[in-house]
């Protein structure tokens, strides 16, 4: 045995896993270098060597949720590279402008079709709230008509949604409540799959970047957009906000989150889903609007993130034994393993989804906290 195996499996036992272990979260390998590379390489060299195929484990999330909850995510390796990267993320502006366009480029608009097979009849590519429900499209609405409630739209509003992605929210909130909407995201493949599915009513879809955007709304929604603005422009955002919101105007703030402050993407992540993401802390959060907005009500939906990934496994593993298993081999196992290991990760309460709901200057009398 060599040390990198013995010091894997010594490693690995703290958390109640097994190598080649009869377990469904034990792990089972196919190429002895795999030790190595793992403890090299830290969280790329784990998700790359499943990519080709060097272990297997039956229930990804469960192995994950079993390391985290132990914590010996907090002991991987952390290669000269990713150091050398994340020096780089505290100098430079990761998104920016030019910089964001080819996040869109590659994800939103490469995967568009692929994204929108597993997200349900909403096109909701973000977390569900499963309250009273284990339907992910009933979920869906529910989180929908949450975030509605949130910020008491009545026909009167005019709302900006930034970030609108596939138009998913904006068609809700125009036919269940009558309001004005205007989307905006710079992925042009989504603007048109948006304004398809706003036909007839009362929005409008922009391509536009947040930045560049102006005009008046009485509210304000972004539901999973924040995780690519990156710290260097936090407060940007918020300013914006005040800068669009009227009097008495209210933003929800939709996005995924981490319990510590960073200043880049895990590099795993990083490298084969959102280039240039990041998750922000609390603190990030509450510093980017201090002295711009007047914080009303926070919402913890983190479980509820769980669900809605292990649903979007079960689909998608049901569209590809549909599909005959056309889809190539290595595809399957990365959006496999996204799925499962980011369950694992919010079972865990590593990462966490908040609902933030923000006014300009405070409401008299304050804002109604639905649930």
């Amino acid at each position: 045995m060599s040390t990198f195996e013995s010091l894997a499996k010594q490693v690995l036992a703290k958390a109640g896993v097994a190598i080649d272990g009869p377990e469904p979260w034990d792990i089972q390998v196919n190429n002895p270098d795999f030790y190595r590379r793992v403890l090299t390489q830290g969280s790329l060299g784990l998700g790359e060597s499943y990519l080709e195929g060097w272990w297997d484990c039956r229930a990804l999330d469960e192995l994950f949720f079993r390391i985290i909850r132990e914590g010996l995510h907090r002991q991987a390796v952390v290669p000269l590279p990713i150091k050398a990267s994340r020096a780089l993320h505290r100098l430079l502006n990761m998104q920016n402008r030019a910089r964001s366009k080819k996040v869109i480029d590659a994800h939103y608009d490469g995967d568009s079709e692929f994204l929108l097979s597993f997200t349900g009849k909403h096109r909701q590519y973000s977390c569900a709230y499963f309250d009273g429900t284990d339907d992910l499209d009933e979920a869906q609405e529910r989180k929908l008509d949450l975030v509605c409630r949130k910020l008491s739209l009545t026909s009167r509003d005019r709302v900006l949604d930034i970030g609108c992605g596939y138009g998913g929210f904006a068609r809700f909130a125009a036919e269940r409540f009558g309001c004005e909407v205007t989307g905006i995201t710079p992925s042009g493949v989504q603007v048109e799959a948006a304004r398809e599915f706003c036909r007839g009513l009362p929005v409008k879809i922009l391509k536009a970047d947040y930045r560049d955007f102006s005009g008046a709304f009485t509210k304000i929604v972004s539901v999973g957009m924040f995780e690519h603005v990156g710290y260097k422009n936090y407060r940007a955002f918020m300013a914006k906000v005040r800068e669009s919101l009227e009097p008495d105007g209210l933003l929800l703030l939709h996005t995924m989150g981490g319990n510590t402050s960073v200043f880049s993407n895990d590099p795993w992540i990083d490298k084969y889903y959102f280039t240039r993401g990041m998750l922000p802390s609390l603190r990030q959060i509450a510093g980017a609007a201090e002295g711009l907005l007047v914080l009303e009500d926070l919402h913890n939906l983190g479980p509820h993130y769980d669900r809605t990934l292990t649903a979007w496994h079960g689909i998608f593993v049901r569209n590809r034994r549909e599909d005959g298993g056309r889809l190539d081999e290595r595809v399957y196992r990365k959006w496999e393993y996204y799925f499962l290991h980011l369950a694992g990760c919010f079972r865990a309460r590593k990462i966490q989804l908040w609902q933030f709901v923000y006014s300009k200057d405070g409401l008299p009398g304050g804002c109604r906290a639905a649930r």
